[in-house]
């Protein structure tokens, strides 16, 4: 099976091939970024699939990352994702930021909990936690920093997300302290794109998973009526 990944979800352009009979990644490449995922994105899949030397319609599905993160940035991605499996007839899969940062850990057959953790500003995280096997233990959410560690009641934990350090500083003196901490500005492409080979297209569609709603919000507009009297 051939998986072109994509995320654009967090502080990450990345974009992979992976062809999962030979288990190797054909090409992939990666630019750390806050801002810019628009420009970066379709010259960088273009450069990876010309690396990989392949069509699009080669590819048996595409894998892209739906959030929790950037609301611009995974507007970037969805749409990108979506486009290609629309011209190229293949199935789009969505897979959430969280489940991407905990495969790494899991996949390396740790028995710790993963806590994966996302920044949600204001001293918020977005969270999720599995347990060494990956099965769910909490399921994804938007907390508080303190009720995301208060939520943390399975033992010693793994901790890993671009949040991961915040959890870390305010973790409390007198519960079992974390056995790692992976501090990551994305997940890993790679993972993303094993995920998105493993995933059923029907139950993991490409569409945003955003747990909250925008810090920003419209404008208020004045009442027509208001707007009809003014000359």
């Amino acid at each position: 099976m051939l998986i072109l990944a994509i995320d654009t979800a967090l502080d990450a352009c990345s974009v992979a091939v992976l062809d999962t009979e030979a288990g190797e990644f054909l090409a992939q490449e990666q630019l750390l970024m806050k801002r810019g995922h628009a420009e970066a994105l379709m010259p960088m899949i273009a450069r990876v699939m010309q690396s990989a030397d392949l069509a699009f319609t080669a590819l048996d599905r595409i894998a892209v990352t739906v959030g929790p993160g950037s609301f611009t940035g995974l507007r970037v991605g969805i749409s990108a994702a979506r486009g290609l499996a629309l011209a190229a007839e293949r199935p789009a899969i969505g897979l959430t930021t969280l489940s991407a940062y905990a495969a790494a850990i899991v996949g390396q057959s740790k028995s710790a909990p993963v806590i994966s953790a996302i920044d949600a500003r204001h001293d918020h995280v977005y969270f999720q936690i599995v347990a060494g096997d990956g099965s769910q233990l909490v399921r994804p959410s938007v907390a508080s920093v303190d009720a995301a560690i208060a939520a943390s009641q399975f033992g010693a934990p793994h901790l890993v997300g671009n949040a991961a350090n915040i959890l870390a500083e305010r973790w409390p003196n007198d519960v079992p302290q974390p056995v790692a901490v992976d501090a990551q500005p994305a997940p890993d492409i790679g993972w993303v794109a094993w995920l998105g080979a493993a995933a059923d297209p029907e139950t993991n569609p490409a569409r945003p998973f955003y747990l909250k709603a925008p810090d920003a919000k419209p404008a208020a507009q004045p009442p027509f009526a208001a707007q009809a009297a003014t000359p």
